[in-house]
């Protein structure tokens, strides 16, 4: 096995921490789309509404566990240079690890966008259906 140089963990920072500004972002979002809608349905208790709070109490989940691997990502990665003088295999086994873990985070926020689109969609058929029915009033 070939030695484990800094170049190759270090092209891993750039990309978590995008992804960690992405994620913040994404969670920043949710909540506020969350909070929106907690303060809607206090007044309205809307059947629709309590369903979409609950699929954005799992998207925000969701988001929170992409965080989590991704950090752990950073940390193995990090652990990973810092072997890299001392044990060249232990360095690979994190490196080797840190990448799993990014792409568990990937996963996660793959999962989390597609819940997002059917969430709109819902939203939509709600509207389109509430609308076809005041029309053929």
């Amino acid at each position: 096995m070939d030695n484990l140089t800094y170049s190759i963990p270090g092209l891993l920072f750039p990309a978590i921490s995008l992804l960690m500004l992405a994620y913040t972002n994404r969670f920043f979002g949710l909540a506020k789309l969350s909070r929106q809608l907690l303060s809607e349905y206090e007044t309205s208790k809307s059947e629709i509404l309590k369903k979409q709070i609950h699929n954005l109490r799992f998207r925000i989940s969701l988001i929170l566990y992409a965080q989590s691997a991704g950090i752990f990502s950073l940390i193995l990665c990090t652990c990973s240079m810092g072997m890299i003088p001392f044990y060249n295999i232990v360095a690979w086994v994190l490196f080797a690890s840190s990448l799993l873990f990014m792409v568990i985070s990937l996963i996660l926020a793959l999962i989390e966008i597609h819940l997002s689109v059917i969430a709109l969609d819902l939203e939509r058929n709600s509207i389109l259906n509430s609308n076809d029915n005041l029309s053929k009033m």
